[in-house]
């Protein structure tokens, strides 16, 4: 009897100890986990003739899903030929929403210009991925050739 006892008592400490160890990472890549793709506006309405409000018609929604700011700093957004966006310092506040337009423009709150002068998000199928400052991939959503845009989530 002692001896279930004691096994009973040691798998409950096991259990435990697994699950407050869990706890702690979990809250953590709950943090990053809640950072996503949303919308992506690919295909820019009309005619696609580079002038920068055509640019800036093709775009990607990022959502923090958190009850906390991410600093974004040193996150990436990447298309599948390789185009780069490297976000600088920037909060992005507990539930909101950073859009990143693909012409030039000025930068503010909610907004992020990648500042390019061609498209980036291939009318006919692409992927976006967001990438942290680590270098690991945290969300990515792909399409493929159909309306202009997308809800990754």
């Amino acid at each position: 009897m002692r001896i279930r006892s004691t096994a009973s008592a040691a798998l409950a400490a096991g259990v435990l100890s697994v699950s407050l160890l869990a706890a702690s990472p979990a809250s953590a890549a709950a943090h990053q986990g809640g950072l996503h793709l949303g919308y992506i506006q690919y295909d820019s309405p009309g005619s696609d003739n580079r002038s920068n409000s055509s640019l800036n018609a093709e775009w990607v929604n990022i959502h923090n899903n958190t009850r906390s700011a991410i600093q974004l700093k040193g996150y990436k957004l990447k298309d599948n030929t390789g185009y780069t966006y490297t976000f600088g310092s920037y909060n992005i506040g507990a539930g909101k929403t950073v859009k990143v337009r693909t012409g030039k423009g000025t930068n503010a709150s909610g907004v992020r210009y990648w500042g390019r002068g061609s498209y980036v998000w291939n009318n006919t199928g692409d992927k976006a991925r967001l990438i942290k400052p680590s270098g690991t991939q945290l969300d990515s959503c792909s399409w493929g050739d159909g309306p202009g845009g997308i809800s990754c989530h």
